[in-house]
């Protein structure tokens, strides 16, 4: 079978990429039918419901420039995604590392859709303390920063265990 490859299926780590793209889409429409464009609501005493719009990439990267970073996001993305769905098909046997690709394809995914349909990316979570504020993001960015972090779990553990 073509998703079966390195003792592992590839067809369950692309089901949590897409529930994880679903997740993240159905949460920003909600937020984008429920808010107007800057709006905040206090949840707790340091986490709001935002309305931000993010033309550029994590921290707001390329925020500013001309246009040109949408499709430059987009071509990283769809890239990212490629080389991703690759490495899944090599390695799906190994769990925490599959698990952390089909985190971060996901959220790559997921945010690719906002640039192709919206120009922008939709951010809605705000964590603040003391009237620090940490800058807004939503849940493919909360997928791919789980994902890093399980990369970086499982290297340490690879080399752990090569010890």
């Amino acid at each position: 079978m073509a998703f079966k490859k390195s003792g592992g299926s590839l067809l369950p780590w692309l089901g949590i990429a897409a529930l994880v793209i679903l997740v993240d889409q159905f949460t920003k429409v909600l937020v984008v039918g429920m808010l107007q464009l800057g709006d905040s609501h206090r949840i707790t005493s340091f986490f709001n419901i935002v309305r931000v719009h993010n033309l550029g990439a994590a921290f707001s990267f390329l925020a500013g420039a001309a246009g040109w970073q949408r499709w430059l996001f987009i071509g990283l993305g769809a890239l990212a995604a490629v080389f991703i769905v690759w490495m899944l098909r090599s390695h799906a046997g190994q769990r925490l590392f599959s698990w952390a690709l089909a985190l971060i394809l996901g959220g790559a995914v997921g945010n690719v859709i906002d640039r192709l349909l919206h120009g922008y990316v939709v951010d809605f979570i705000q964590v603040h303390y003391r009237g620090a504020y940490f800058p807004s993001f939503n849940v493919a960015d909360s997928a791919i920063t789980v994902g890093a972090a399980c990369l970086i779990l499982d290297e340490i553990l690879r080399v752990r265990r090569s010890r």
